[in-house]
């Protein structure tokens, strides 16, 4: 069996998976106690710009603590991110359910 990478916290390097996911492995999303959060404002490092991407739904599945998160378009064209690109996770801020629904929609 493969041993997984030891990841202590963040700063954390990764790949944009081919659905312009990027992947938070259970060992990281235990080290920052984020396992109940839903929603998260993420800050990412592209290229050497740092981009930070508000209320992303942090995808889970069912028996893993591991999550996922989408990559919006809007930053993907803007920024130039394509899939197997490296990114780098600098920090996440989980958020609340009051945050969100206080938020204005757009769009």
């Amino acid at each position: 069996m493969p041993i997984a990478k030891p990841v202590d916290g963040l700063p954390y390097r990764t790949r944009v998976y081919i659905n312009n996911q990027v992947l938070l492995p259970a060992r990281l999303v235990r080290a920052l106690v984020i396992e109940w959060a839903r929603y998260a404002d993420v800050v990412i490092r592209h290229n050497g710009r740092v981009i930070e991407l508000r209320n992303v739904l942090l995808l889970r599945t069912r028996h893993t603590a591991s999550r996922q998160f989408t990559i919006p378009r809007e930053a993907r064209e803007k920024f130039g991110i394509r899939p197997l690109d490296e990114v780098e996770v600098i920090a996440i801020r989980p958020k609340q359910a009051k945050e969100i629904e206080a938020e204005p929609r757009t769009g």
